[in-house]
């Protein structure tokens, strides 16, 4: 299971070498973010381009339940809700959208408890079994929930790259604001799953336009305190 993890960084790496986002990459971020803001007029817009950039239905259906994790069901549903009424509009121009692959089963033994800290451990660089702290040593209970849901349920889906996952995430985070250590986290697992310093450069600019100043020059700061501290 771990080389076959292995690999499977290593080939998104591979695939992400390139020094810009493509536009669909663009796109994944645009519907993150204004999700997560509820910025729902724009995030129409942002939906119809991301389809017609070539992002399945189901791609960006996983974009959307994904980052319930991080902003909450009421912002997922709503940008659920708001991806139907795009759909219908669509289907009503004459305009067949391609639906795309559902994740494929998880053939697995091991508890989702184990198979999330993996997964958690492998985007991190460093091995979740060491004892609790901080926050999961204070309320088990949610180092539970982020294991065995959010990094097993969540991750393992492959309808979404974990790059993609990350950059979902990020823009997630960078939108909603006053969570940066989660954000410093994630932009280091950016790093580490193939996403390049360049890229994350852009995804701040990508953030200035699609959702404020504000957000952008806080996750400026976060992202310049990550590469400045980064091993290479």
């Amino acid at each position: 299971m771990a080389s076959c993890f292995s690999f499977s960084i290593i080939s998104q790496t591979n695939m992400n070498k390139n020094l810009t986002f493509s536009p669909r990459e663009q796109n994944i971020i645009d519907i993150a973010a204004l999700t997560a803001k509820g910025d729902l007029s724009k995030m129409k817009i942002a939906l119809n381009t991301g389809l017609d950039a070539g992002l399945t239905i189901n791609q960006i259906k996983e974009i959307l339940v994904h980052l319930y994790a991080y902003c909450g069901f009421p912002r997922s549903i709503r940008g659920l809700q708001t991806f139907i009424e795009v759909l219908n509009e669509r289907k009503a121009k004459g305009i067949t959208d391609v639906l795309g692959a559902e994740a494929s089963p998880i053939q697995e033994q091991r508890s989702k408890y184990e198979r999330g800290r993996e997964i958690l451990g492998k985007l991190m660089g460093t091995p979740q079994d060491g004892p609790k702290t901080g926050y999961s040593a204070f309320a088990p209970q949610i180092d539970t929930f982020l294991k065995e849901h959010l990094f097993a349920d969540i991750f393992e889906r492959d309808v979404l790259t974990y790059s993609e996952r990350e950059l979902v995430t990020i823009s997630v985070l960078s939108s909603i604001g006053g969570v940066d250590p989660m954000l410093n986290a994630h932009l280091k697992i950016c790093l580490n799953v193939g996403l390049t310093p360049d890229q994350l450069k852009q995804f701040i600019g990508i953030i200035k336009s699609t959702v404020g100043k504000k957000e952008a020059k806080a996750a400026q700061k976060i992202l310049d305190d990550v590469l400045k501290n980064r091993k290479i």
